[in-house]
């Protein structure tokens, strides 16, 4: 079953970090000192907030996906959107390992499709994110 992403850039991590746990009612399964990510049931949803140095805005939107087929089969769909895909292929980001490409709707939203296979130790980079959204939520020198 896939699941909606939601990243969004924060100015007070802690802050925020208080205000999501209450409304989400539980704290984020993920934690770092720029960063917290919820993976939620009900909603469902993989919700994470950063404090990179970026714009306190929604970062990016996006679908995580749980298997291969999954991912195949929204791949297939985005290739037929009226827009640019950028396959950024396997890359570390947000604390995982994952595999991903993006497009930005005809409004300039920003939107992944991915699928996570494992974590990892450091938050990463991704130029992709990057040049689409300027904001530097993966990490990256802007």
């Amino acid at each position: 079953m896939k699941r909606l992403h939601v990243h969004v850039a924060v100015d007070d991590l802690d802050r925020s970090v208080a205000f999501y746990s209450s409304l989400f009612a539980a704290t984020p399964g993920v934690l770092k000192p720029d960063y917290a990510k919820w993976m939620l049931d009900d909603p469902r949803v993989n919700f994470a907030i950063s404090a990179r140095g970026g714009k306190a805005d929604v970062e990016h939107l996006g679908i995580q996906v749980e298997d291969q087929a999954e991912l195949a089969e929204v791949y297939g769909r985005i290739a037929k959107a009226d827009a640019p895909v950028v396959e950024e292929g396997s890359t570390t980001c947000c604390y995982a390992k994952s595999e991903k490409s993006w497009v930005t709707d005809p409004q300039g939203v920003v939107w992944e499709t991915f699928l996570t296979h494992g974590a990892s130790t450091v938050y990463g980079t991704s130029a992709t994110i990057d040049a689409l959204t300027s904001t530097s939520a993966c990490g990256c020198a802007s």
